[in-house]
């Protein structure tokens, strides 16, 4: 089992003045007055018991966070193998923090290649959580404030924790983008409820299948492939698209209306064909003209051994994949075709030992029409 790195931030103070009829954290003073009334903070507690669930695992896992009770104390604890990345700086006392240690926390945090960023608050604290990452990167929330009306939260501190087992465990993961609300709590005091859309952001959750399906759950390939090539054909904008092999890509090809070099790399602009079957040096040279982020490769594993690089698409050399980019790889595939793997880690096998474990960690796959699944790859090593 691979090392999880699992980024875990904790707003200490989320939701304190709940339990003083404050309702909430948020606000100047706020957090003062319900420590002067006597109010305890309860995140970090809350934190415990998603984090309990995953002790059978502690061994695999690697824990980044920020200082004292922002995560450290709570992970340590547990037994964590724990690495502090941000210190809190005391600007309130000892046990109050800023929405800035908050933001300067998931900032420092999101630079470590994290799989998962877990964090626990209140709707204050995901909007933070927003600000920072906004829907580029999963992450879950471990409900502790008095206001949750986010979906980006589990439903309890235990459910975080089930759904990071998944993960950890590599069962298949949808991703899912849910959104970021908050109400202004001055007028919620008042009592008045507005609610306002923030943002949203990937989360992971149980896996569902939204895909068209026959009788008995069992996936219709063609429907599914359907969908699939949808989602990516919506994708597409003025990119360079280089088409690696295999039959599912093929798919999305034939969607396209175009000509497909089944077990060779093609690639296409403004969903035009322009170029087929291409050599490494052809394709080195057909990239060089393009920005960073403005050529996308669109990729799938090989059934049953589930490499995506290193078999049967040496064209794609380390120094084009490094060219491209990590964040621009899109993979593709049905989730019978994942489920087949047993659980088992995508390979990316690309002859450079540092670049395969640059591409290893949990990878969005598209397995329909806007529904993705996080996978892990690893490297041969």
């Amino acid at each position: 089992m691979k090392q999880f790195k699992l980024g875990l931030v904790i707003n200490p103070i989320a939701g304190i003045g709940g339990s003083v009829a404050l309702k909430g954290s948020d606000g100047m003073g706020i957090a003062e007055q319900a420590i002067a009334l006597g109010a305890m903070a309860k995140s970090n507690t809350r934190a415990t018991l998603a984090l309990e669930i995953l002790l059978p695992y502690k061994e695999n896992i690697i824990i980044y966070t920020a200082s004292g009770d922002m995560g450290e104390h709570t992970a340590k604890a547990l037994g964590f193998n724990t690495q502090v990345i941000y210190k809190v700086e005391n600007r309130l006392g000892d046990r109050l923090t800023t929405e800035l240690d908050t933001e300067q926390a998931v900032t420092a945090l999101i630079t470590k290649d994290i799989d998962l960023l877990l964090f626990a608050g209140g709707d204050g604290t995901a909007r933070n959580v927003c600000h920072i990452v906004e829907d580029k990167f999963p992450v879950l929330g471990i409900p502790a404030g008095c206001k949750i009306h986010s979906g980006v939260y589990a439903i309890t501190p235990k459910a975080a924790g089930r759904v990071v087992e998944l993960m950890i465990t590599n069962q298949l993961v949808s991703l899912t983008d849910a959104d970021v609300m908050d109400i202004d709590e001055s007028l919620f005091r008042q009592g008045i409820v507005k609610a306002k859309r923030f943002g949203e952001m990937q989360v992971p959750s149980e896996l569902r299948y939204i895909q068209a399906v026959k009788s008995g759950g069992i996936e219709s390939d063609e429907l599914v492939l359907q969908d699939i090539a949808a989602d990516v054909i919506a994708k597409m904008d003025d990119e360079l698209f280089i088409i690696g092999s295999g039959s599912t890509t093929a798919f999305v090809m034939e969607e396209l209306a175009l000509e497909n070099t089944l077990l060779g790399v093609d690639a296409i602009s403004e969903q035009a064909l322009i170029a087929s079957d291409l050599t490494e040096p052809q394709l080195w040279q057909l990239i060089q003209p393009y920005a960073q982020g403005k050529v996308k490769l669109l990729i799938t594993l090989i059934g049953g051994q589930g490499h995506i690089f290193g078999r049967g698409n040496q064209q794609l050399s380390p120094r084009v994949i490094r060219a491209i980019g990590k964040e621009n790889i899109i993979i593709i595939a049905t989730k019978a075709k994942l489920n087949a793997l047993q659980a088992r880690p995508l390979i990316a096998d690309t002859g450079d030992s540092e670049l395969d474990i640059v591409l290893s960690g949990y990878l969005a796959v598209i397995t329909g029409y806007n529904d993705q699944v996080l996978y892990p790859v690893a490297s041969p090593q």
